[in-house]
């Protein structure tokens, strides 16, 4: 209740819903631009030409910590060097929707890697080590590609088999997944109802969003959905299109056609 718009880089959990209703806070969830999380390693790479799914959890589930630790255990064909690893802290929505989506269970990680809430000190240990492999936001890649290459994802669960990078098409077209993901802004009620400042701002946020996006590198949704975003707002329709949950590769419209749950 100390904010009146709060950013968001995953949907609110169970637990932030009960202390919201114990607080007698009412919200009003909007989508506002995409991300891809993207997995990135050195430019020197020359072996990971894509990664699985499995590959990728293969690392980062708690059982491996201390025991993979070098590329070729995760693929044979891979050199027998040590993976040096980087990636968002524990408190981050980035690591949240990155270990629900790759490993099954939010926070479930092996804890034995450089842990950043700065993305460009996970960008810097990526650029400067030839083994090392991180996961950061869509926007900090795009904006230093040419100090980090992205890895192309393969998933079985895909809508295509091959593997597919990120890219506003490919998110747009729903098959980068499972780490493609919207971001949200949530917005106090009471604020909205009681400050024209903060419906002013948040409509301009909503009007506005494809363009300031774009130039910030964050990928933006559709038309439709700022549409149906600001309709939402104009209605101070309250509560979340989730369960409490992360739940991976919904779009963005499904999201917003759905009831919201306070």
């Amino acid at each position: 209740g100390e904010t009146d718009i709060q950013d968001a880089s995953r949907p609110i959990l169970k637990e932030e819903m009960e202390q919201a209703r114990a607080n007698g806070i009412e919200y009003i969830e909007l989508p506002v631009v995409f991300d891809a999380i993207t997995v990135a390693v050195n430019p020197q790479n020359d072996w990971v030409k894509h990664m699985t799914v499995e590959e990728l959890k293969k690392i980062w589930e708690p059982a491996a910590q201390g025991k993979i630790t070098h590329w070729n255990q995760v693929n044979p064909a891979w050199p027998n060097e040590k993976i040096v690893l980087f990636a968002p802290g524990a408190d981050s929505g980035t690591f949240d929707y990155f270990t629900e989506a790759i490993v099954g269970k939010a926070k479930s990680s092996r804890g034995d890697y450089t842990a950043s809430e700065d993305d460009n000190v996970l960008v810097r240990g990526i650029e400067g080590n030839k083994f090392a492999l991180g996961y950061i936001p869509y926007s900090y890649y795009a904006a230093h590609s040419d100090r980090m290459r992205a890895v192309p994802i393969q998933w079985a669960k895909n809508k295509v088999q091959e593997p597919v990078e990120p890219s506003l098409p490919n998110v747009l077209k729903g098959i980068y997944n499972p780490l493609s993901r919207p971001l949200f802004i949530y917005v106090n009620k009471k604020s909205a109802q009681e400050r024209q400042e903060v419906r002013d701002f948040v409509k301009f946020y909503l009007e506005n969003a494809d363009v300031l996006a774009r130039k910030v590198k964050y990928l933006p949704l559709t038309e439709a959905a700022y549409e149906m975003a600001l309709e939402r707002f104009e209605k101070m329709q309250t509560g979340t299109g989730f369960g409490g949950d992360v739940e991976i590769g919904l779009p963005v419209e499904e999201i917003l056609k759905r009831e919201p749950k306070q």
